[in-house]
This record gives structure tokens, sequence and C-alpha cells, in this order.
């Protein structure tokens, strides 16, 4: 170990890590466009499919976004007609994103989308479930 170079790219595990999200997100963005959707689109709205009628503050906290960074997500989908925003009667402060009609469709045209990109992976599935709970416990750690 003595000739391990700490400070080579190649030696990161940040950059491995990094290098790994970008191109699996990069797998997303040909069939996401199918859907009129960015991938940050696309997560938002799982989100949505999951907890509708959500607080902003909450959803950036799911997604590790912040509001500078969530709201014109929201917004783009607001104009694609998938979500609408509503301010709360007892504290405008919070602003609360629920689906449309046509936002809760969209659910069901894009149900394949996590198998298309899945199978891009070639990794077998006991070696995803490790490797989720992996990045799962690196998060929880961090946090």
């Amino acid at each position: 170990m003595d000739n391990f170079n700490k400070l080579s790219i190649k030696n990161q595990l940040c950059f491995a890590v990094y290098s790994c999200s970008r191109e699996i997100t990069r797998l997303y963005t040909p069939i996401l466009n199918e859907h009129d959707l960015t991938y940050t689109q696309y997560i938002t709205m799982l989100v949505l499919w999951e907890n509708d009628n959500i607080k902003v503050k909450d959803m950036g906290k799911i997604l590790f976004l912040d509001s500078g960074t969530l709201t014109p997500v929201i917004k783009s989908l607001e104009k694609k007609g998938l979500v609408e925003r509503n301010r709360s009667k007892e504290d405008e402060r919070n602003v609360y994103v629920s689906l449309t009609k046509k936002g809760q469709e969209l659910k069901s045209k894009i149900e394949t989308v996590p198998d298309q990109v899945g199978c891009s992976l070639n990794l077998e599935p006991n070696e995803a479930i490790e490797l989720y709970k992996l990045c799962y416990k690196v998060l929880d750690n961090i946090k």
C-alpha cells in the first residue's frame, strides 16, 4: 500500500459515486424524453405519487434539494399540467404541491422506467440490493 496514491482521481470513492450517479441518470434521459420529463422532474413526480399534496419543504428533504432548485422544477411540472401549487390558508409561507389528473395518469405510463434502466446496469439482483443498501447506509451515516 506504500504506492497507493490517495489523491488519484481513480482512488476517490466520492468520484466513483459521483460518476456512477451521473451515468445512471444519463441512462434515464432518452426514456424520460418520451414522457417530456427531465430526471429531476421524474424524481419529483415519484415523490408526489407517494405523497400527494406535500409541502415543498418536505419534498426538498426527501429529494435532498433546496427550494431554489426544486421551485423551478415544480413550476415546470405545473406548466405541463402535471401538478398544482397551493399556499396554506393557515400559514402562507407553506406551499403544497399536488398532482393533477394528468399527473396521476402519467404514473401508469411511466411504470416501466425503473425496469428499463435497471436492465442497462447488468447487475445481478443481489448485487443491486447490496448497492442500494450501501448507498442508504452512507446517506444515513452522513446525516
